[in-house]
């Protein structure tokens, strides 16, 4: 996706925008796709094309491209008539310009969101029996292939799995969860990936150098960051830019002219915000607010952004040889000089109250309200210790007769709320405070290991719970046990509360809280299922048995229904029951029933 573009396009008259313009025209051209481009190159070489491809990733990734050029490739043909299936496509064949254009007879686009009947694939079946015009393969383009109705994706599933040998087909989709199994199934499938920023910026900053203008390397990030990994968003958002500052190389694209231009809040403000908020001076905070929203930001997307420094914050703390790319040079070092003072709990928590921020300013009637709500309670929690911390401080607390101070009264310079502090006045003389016991620290709940479901019902059976050892048994694939945790699969008809039931049951028995996650991918076998599969084996056992083969030919159509494990006593005569888990070979066996004839007992 560099600087060539395509000669579909090179006959049209008038402006064209910038996606237009330098889309690619061959998979060199495509950036971030690297290792679809080394299948198919590989594929390609080796002569195992497949039959359809199914293309997927968000929007402007380059799907629709990617089938046009995949097209191409397979149906590359020069002028002397000869080539096959390639992905080096530097020179164009004789099918390329056609087929880039949109306008070749043997390939054929189509827009499955506005021909998604079954009317519609009947057509494509039955001119798919038609050898091509001129090319080497007929190849079918559907775009947005989720929207075809289920009528339509049945019509299209046979010939799909068994086309003629001079078919192809090619789908692109955004929703890749709403295309059936069946489908993908008989597709090769790959998954288009967002570009990266460094990448992304690479490319804006080519394209603008070709389009004779010029942009600060900031207001190139600020593009690539805005359009989220997707190209077409990106060129869409430079054309703009470039429109905005007249297209010059003398008068350079700033990030400042972006600030305006795309109603985004400013960076070094934002840290000003955030250096605001950790400090508790709501004030500040209140006040950095307002002017954004007299520039013109949303309240919404300041908090987003306040969401990402925080982010960026924590990775400093983190990862500080891996910093965030969301900031430029100059704010990335203010923000690693700001962190130092932060410990990742408080950032935690600070990223957790923004989230549930922006869910509330998502369904608040005043956003700049909502906005202003969620800056106070930052602000009120930012020099409170965190829960664990106060629990600490109690637990550790003052000796006998040493006294703890009352929380000072707000003050309007440190955002109005009062400020509890853990600080432990030391004892006076005069006037002597009242003594106040410090509360004794309560014993740490040990870690909890259970090994297996055994142990869990155990557990249960323990505490004289009867209603959940038959649910475990019944509905949970077991896939990892640690500290606390369980990760567990779940079996058709589970009850729709069993996974909280059995957490809040487990703290309850264990004094401590359990993280149960549940994996929808599980596939190992439940209790009860495991118990029935060694019931099979048991009665397979028992029926190679000669006494049991014997019985079986005496009394025709009866059953086995259960078997038991039986021993004779030291005489030989009086068979006791053996409390052993495995059978003998001499074993005598029961229950087994005739369905015609009384049950029969040895």
């Amino acid at each position: 996706m560099a600087d060539s573009t395509t000669t579909a396009e090179t006959h049209e008259s008038g402006y064209r925008v910038l996606a237009r313009k330098y889309r690619p025209a061959n998979f060199d051209d495509l950036i971030g796709q690297e290792p679809m481009v080394q299948t198919l190159r590989n594929a390609f070489e080796i002569g195992r094309i497949a039959q359809a491809y199914i293309l997927t990733g968000v929007r402007g990734v380059g799907k629709t491209t990617t089938a046009r050029i995949l097209a191409r490739g397979l149906n590359y043909e020069t002028e002397a008539g000869d080539g096959a299936p390639t992905v080096d496509l530097s020179a164009m064949g004789i099918h390329c310009e056609a087929i880039m254009e949109g306008r070749h007879v043997d390939v054929i686009e189509m827009d499955a969101a506005s021909h998604n009947g079954v009317g519609d694939i009947r057509e494509i079946t039955d001119a798919a029996r038609y050898s091509p015009v001129s090319a080497r393969f007929k190849v079918y383009l559907l775009d947005e292939v989720h929207m075809l109705s289920t009528a339509a994706f049945n019509a299209l599933l046979k010939t799909l799995e068994e086309p003629p040998d001079h078919v192809k087909f090619i789908f692109a989709t955004t929703e890749i969860g709403k295309v059936p199994v069946t489908i993908l199934s008989r597709c090769q499938r790959f998954d288009l990936r967002r570009v990266e920023v460094p990448m992304m910026m690479a490319h804006l900053a080519k394209i603008t150098e070709a389009e004779g203008a010029s942009a600060e390397e900031d207001a190139i990030r600020l593009i690539a960051r805005a359009s989220e990994g997707s190209v077409r968003d990106g060129l869409s958002l430079l054309d703009q830019a470039i429109a905005h500052t007249g297209a010059s190389a003398d008068t350079p694209i700033t990030a400042e002219s972006l600030h305006d231009l795309l109603n985004l809040a400013d960076q070094a403000a934002t840290l000003t915000l955030f250096e605001a908020v950790m400090k508790g001076d709501s004030q500040a905070a209140l006040s950095q607010l307002a002017e954004a929203y007299g520039r013109g930001t949303d309240p919404a997307g300041l908090i987003a952004d306040l969401a990402e420094i925080v982010h960026a914050a924590t990775r400093a703390k983190v990862m500080p040889d891996h910093p965030s790319d969301a900031l430029t040079g100059d704010n990335q070092a203010r923000l690693a000089e700001m962190a130092k003072n932060l410990s990742v709990k408080v950032l935690s928590r600070a990223w957790q109250m923004l989230l549930k921020g922006l869910d509330e300013l998502s369904r608040a009637p005043k956003p700049l309200i909502a906005a202003e709500m969620i800056l106070v309670r930052l602000c009120y929690v930012a020099d409170l210790p965190t829960p664990d911390e106060a629990i600490k401080a109690l637990g550790d607390g003052a000796p006998s007769g040493t006294s703890i101070p009352q929380p000072s009264a707000p003050s309007p310079s440190n955002g109005g709320g009062a400020r509890a502090s853990l600080a432990l006045a030391p004892q006076s003389e005069s006037p002597a405070p009242v003594a106040v016991q410090a509360p004794k620290a309560e014993a740490k709940p040990q870690p909890v290991v259970l090994r297996d479901l055994d142990a869990l019902i155990a557990l249960a059976e323990k505490n004289g719970n009867r209603a959940l050892p038959p649910l475990i048994r019944a509905y949970i694939r077991p896939v990892s046990f640690g500290e606390n945790q369980l990760e567990i699969g779940l079996a058709a008809g589970a009850p729709q509360a069993f996974v909280g039931d059995l957490a809040e049951a487990l703290k309850g028995w264990t004094g401590t809280r359990w993280m149960i996650s549940v994996n929808s991918q599980a596939d190992a076998q439940t209790l009860n299922e495991l118990a029935a599969e060694r019931e099979v084996a048991r009665k397979a056992d028992a029926s190679q048995h000669p006494t049991v083969q014997a019985i079986m030919e005496a009394f025709p159509g009866a059953t086995i229904t259960g078997v038991r494990s039986i021993k004779q006593d030291e005489t030989g005569d009086v068979p006791v029951e053996d409390t052993g888990d495995a059978p003998d070979i001499d074993d005598t066996l029961n229950d087994i029933d005739d369905e015609d004839e009384p049950p029969w007992t040895s």
